[in-house]
């Protein structure tokens, strides 16, 4: 009788280890499966803004709004300055350059700085149209750069500028900008 008690005994404790390793294995495969479903979804952040309505950034691609929003933005950082400013234009220019891009762009804002620096040489931009291709990552802009001497407006010309960015995880990061001429495409 003893025999048969163990014996039984023995049977409940393996069906419940097997019991045991059926439900360790589905929980497993939940668990992988919850894992796949998380890293393969499209992931967004609802940002809101102060303009006409809420906006949303997904690792599905780049919206025309924020695209939008972001190079108007770039825009006036990028052809606003002045003397006064141009360390801290520099440095917020830098800001939202691609990591990989940052040494070209510095170099190129450099140039700038040296120029402009100890003069009485202001520019400002006033956005008329915008181009936005969100499947290319670019952005054009025409308006009227105004160029400035101490307090008096030297020049007013209608310029078009491109910018080109970059889009990795949930980040829109500048890879390139300049004015678009008619023969040679862009500089930066």
């Amino acid at each position: 009788m003893e025999l048969a008690f163990s014996h039984s005994h023995s049977q409940r404790i393996l069906r419940q280890r097997n019991w045991l390793a059926v439900a360790a294995a589905a929980l497993a495969a939940t668990s992988a499966g919850l894992f796949l479903t998380t890293i393969s979804r499209d992931r967004e952040v609802v940002l809101q803004p102060v303009l006409r309505s809420p906006l949303t950034v997904s690792s599905a691609g780049v919206s025309r709004q924020y695209l939008e929003m972001i190079t108007r933005d770039t825009v006036v950082l990028t052809l606003d300055r002045s003397p006064q400013n141009l360390e801290y234009w520099m440095n917020e220019v830098l800001e939202i350059t691609a990591p990989r891009m940052q040494g070209r762009i510095k170099a190129d804002l450099m140039k700038i700085v040296s120029e402009q620096r100890g003069s009485s040489i202001a520019q400002f931009f006033t956005i008329e149209k915008m181009e936005i291709d969100t499947a290319n990552l670019r952005s054009k802009v025409t308006g009227e750069l105004h160029t400035i001497v101490g307090n008096k407006v030297v020049s007013s010309e209608n310029r078009t500028f491109q910018y080109d960015w970059e889009y990795f995880g949930l980040s829109l990061k500048l890879i390139g900008f300049g004015m678009v001429t008619p023969d040679k495409g862009t500089n930066s």
